[in-house]
């Protein structure tokens, strides 16, 4: 779905999943400054919107989701995910329920295999599903940001800042009144430097929530089964899982980034050494330079150096091994 924001001064269309809206306006650290400093907003409007309602809502979703909402206040956020039989990331949502509907934004373009799982867990729960991308945008506010959300909105307050689920012919309207418009890319340079994982980039067909930090955030522990949850809490309680997330200081003298899927080796082991991880999500950040998020080898040493492809790079710890 088009955003009519692209029509902005200076919009330079986003590419692969975020096609639809801007990557930046012009100026891609100025824009990061301004989310930074909790001024401007990001359409996000590109993004799958899923609406729950019905009496059952909190409970029914309690019974799928990785995280506890059978109690969930009205207006308070949450994230959760949708594990499968394995215990593998399917899904991942952002939630807030508004004391009638519960709210959701996913992934773009996930949102059809979402309520497809959902229709198909409803049985005689009252509840009813309904996939409202196409008459709901999102945007986001940044952490600081004292512009006014319309009356029309459905807020989801994080401490990462404000997620509004707008009508979508509000769009236009409410742009011309927060600005400026920052693009998708000042939006993923802070969550890398937030360390936040993004179902898909710092995700793949094997991934498990304790790779990514996700327990706790996203996960609850103490709530009752869900598919997948027998993998959550055998590797919580008798193991530890396969790899984990870094945060990458790449080579600031490299022009390219290493990119999604790029190999990561071991430094002292050379090019041809063997391969311990990969590049999920690399930005250039407006303080910190290139920086990446990466899953690595659990055991991989803390403390060692890194090549992603040619690309020298110093590892944080994220999720610890």
């Amino acid at each position: 779905m088009k955003s009519p924001l692209l029509s902005l001064p200076g919009a330079v269309p986003a590419e692969g999943v975020d096609e639809g809206v801007a990557a930046h306006y012009g100026d891609l650290f100025r824009e990061q400054r301004a989310l930074a400093d909790g001024t401007g907003f990001v359409d996000l409007s590109h993004r799958g919107v899923v609406t729950v309602t019905g009496d059952d809502r909190l409970s029914w979703l309690h019974l799928l989701l990785t995280q506890h909402v059978s109690d969930l206040p009205a207006g308070q956020a949450t994230e959760a995910l949708i594990l499968s039989a394995n215990g593998h990331i399917e899904h991942a949502l952002y939630l807030v329920d508004d004391g009638t509907t519960v709210w959701a934004h996913v992934e773009p373009g996930s949102q059809e295999a979402l309520i497809a799982y959902l229709e198909s867990m409803k049985f005689f729960y009252r509840v009813e599903v309904a996939d409202r991308t196409a008459d709901t945008a999102v945007v986001h506010l940044p952490a600081g940001s004292i512009a006014q959300a319309p009356a029309s909105a459905v807020v989801r307050e994080t401490p990462y800042g404000r997620d509004l689920f707008l009508p979508r012919e509000e769009l236009e309207g409410f742009a011309a009144e927060a600005g400026p418009a920052a693009g998708i890319l000042a939006h993923e340079a802070l969550r890398v430097e937030q360390h936040r994982p993004r179902l898909g980039f710092e995700t793949d067909h094997r991934t498990i929530p304790h790779e990514l930090g996700w327990i706790g955030t996203a996960v609850h522990l103490q709530k009752g089964c869900y598919r997948g949850q027998e993998t959550v809490a055998r590797v919580q309680n008798l193991g530890k899982p396969p790899r984990r997330l870094v945060f990458l200081h790449l080579d600031g003298s490299e022009v390219h980034l290493p990119p999604n899927g790029a190999e990561i080796r071991l430094a002292d082991d050379g090019p041809d050494g063997r391969k311990i991880g990969f590049v999920t999500t690399s930005v250039r950040h407006h303080e910190l330079g290139p920086v990446a998020l990466a899953l690595v080898k659990r055991n991989a040493p803390v403390d060692a150096r890194l090549m992603a492809e040619e690309t020298a790079a110093a590892q944080e710890t994220v999720v610890e091994p």
